[in-house]
């Protein structure tokens, strides 16, 4: 559906306005999408973004810092994302043994064991953007917002 039918607006002030409204919306739109998915195992985006950055370091632990850093959402407290993950035994904190002041957050089994369940949920979503677009039509969308953020 179009951005105008969608916003029921059928003028924007110029092409630049209607990209930047049509981002933001599609943006809400997949995270809606992913939310909905992520619910039904009592994940936010944001846990899941986590949890998928400590696999991704695995076996190297991370700190908070580092985490924060990857994250997709920079704006999200990383400290209470953490601990949420941890009471629900999805990774573990512990001092650095050469460095007390230094946590290292590691992805624990249960941790892999859920986002491996998840994977092909969230990439069957992928599935739904292939029936639209083309791979090369992908690509193209991909390096216009690369080019947009520089």
């Amino acid at each position: 559906m179009k951005l105008e039918e969608e916003l029921k607006q059928l003028r924007f002030k110029d092409e630049y306005q209607k990209a930047m409204l049509n981002i933001i919306f599609t943006g809400s739109w997949l995270e809606v999408l992913t939310n909905h998915t992520l619910k039904k195992y009592d994940l936010s985006s944001q846990q899941y973004n986590v949890l998928r950055i400590l696999r991704g370091s695995k076996p190297q632990p991370l700190n908070l810092l580092d985490i924060q850093e990857r994250m997709m959402d920079k704006m999200s407290n990383a400290t209470r994302l953490v601990e949420k993950l941890r009471l629900k035994s999805l990774l573990t904190r512990k001092q650095c043994d050469s460095n007390r002041r230094k946590v290292e957050i590691e992805i624990t089994e249960k941790g892999l064991v859920l986002l491996n369940e998840l994977d092909p949920i969230i990439e069957a979503n992928h599935y739904t953007m292939a029936k639209k677009i083309t791979k090369e039509e992908a690509a193209l969308l991909s390096n216009l917002l690369d080019k947009l953020r520089d």
